[in-house]
C-alpha cells in the first residue's frame, strides 16, 4: 500500500492516481469521501458551524467509492456527486465538518474497509498517521503556496490566484490545527516538495519510492 499525505494543491490527486495507474493498483480519494458527507449535509440543510448537528447525522449518508485511478467515482445515496462536491459551497464547508470527530470516525471505518489487504494509493491528510501507519510506502507531499493555487485554479477554470491562495492557506490552517487527526507529516514519510517537478517526474519518484521498498520487504 501507498499512502500519500499533504496540502492542497501539491499535487496529490494526480500523482496518487498516476501512481496508481502506472503500477497497477487501486485508488481511493478519501478527501472526496469527506466532501460527499459535506454535499450531503448541505443538500439536507444541516447547520455545518454546529459540530453536535453534523455529528448527529454522520452515519446517516451511504457512500460508495469507486477505486479505479483512471475513472474514480464516488456516490452518495445511490447519487453521482463527482462534480457536485467540487462546488464553492462544499470547499467552504468541507474543513468545518471533517473537524468532527464523528465523521473520522465514521469514514476512517470506509476508508479502511476499501483499503481491505492492501494494493492500492490511498490519498488524503491523515492517511500514514492514522488511516494506515503501517502502510509500506509513505509521502507526504508538499509546494510552494504560489504554485498551489495556480494548479487549483487552472483545475476550476481560471479562479483568482489570490483568493484561491487565500483559501487554500486557511485550509492548511484549520487541517492542522484540528483535535482530531490534524495534517501532519507521519513517521517515516518522505517529504516530496512537488514545487520544481512536472507530474511525471513526481510519479517517477514515487514509483521509484515503491520499487525500493519492495526490494527491502
Amino acid at each position: 500500500m501507498v499512502a500519500i499525505d499533504g496540502t492542497s494543491g501539491s499535487g496529490k490527486s494526480s500523482t496518487s492516481r498516476g501512481v496508481a495507474a502506472r503500477l497497477g493498483l487501486r485508488y481511493l480519494d478519501t478527501g472526496a469521501m469527506f466532501r460527499a458527507v459535506t454535499w450531503w449535509m448541505l443538500d439536507h440543510g444541516i447547520d455545518v458551524e454546529d459540530p453536535a448537528s453534523v455529528a448527529a447525522r454522520a452515519g446517516d449518508p451511504v457512500l460508495v467509492s469507486g477505486t479505479d485511478p483512471s475513472a474514480p467515482t464516488i456516490t452518495v445515496d445511490g447519487v453521482d456527486v463527482s462534480v457536485a462536491i467540487r462546488s464553492d459551497a462544499v470547499n467552504a464547508a468541507v474543513s468545518l465538518v471533517s473537524a468532527v470527530p464523528e465523521v473520522r470516525a465514521r469514514l476512517l471505518e470506509l476508508q479502511r474497509a476499501v483499503i481491505g489487504t492492501g494494493g492500492i494509493v490511498v490519498e488524503g491528510r491523515d492517511i500514514g498517521s492514522v488511516v494506515a501507519p503501517n502502510a509500506e510506502v509513505k509521502l507526504y507531499l508538499t509546494a510552494d503556496p504560489t504554485a498551489r493555487a495556480e494548479r487549483r485554479a487552472l483545475e476550476e477554470g481560471g479562479s483568482d490566484l489570490t483568493v484561491t491562495e487565500e483559501s487554500l492557506l486557511n485550509r492548511d490552517r484549520i487541517d492542522s490545527g484540528r483535535a482530531t487527526a490534524p495534517l501532519v507529516m507521519a513517521d517515516g514519510a518522505v517529504h516530496l516538495d512537488t514545487t520544481p517537478f512536472t507530474l511525471d517526474e513526481v510519479i517517477d519518484q514515487v514509483v521509484e519510492l515503491v520499487a525500493l521498498a519492495e526490494e527491502h520487504a
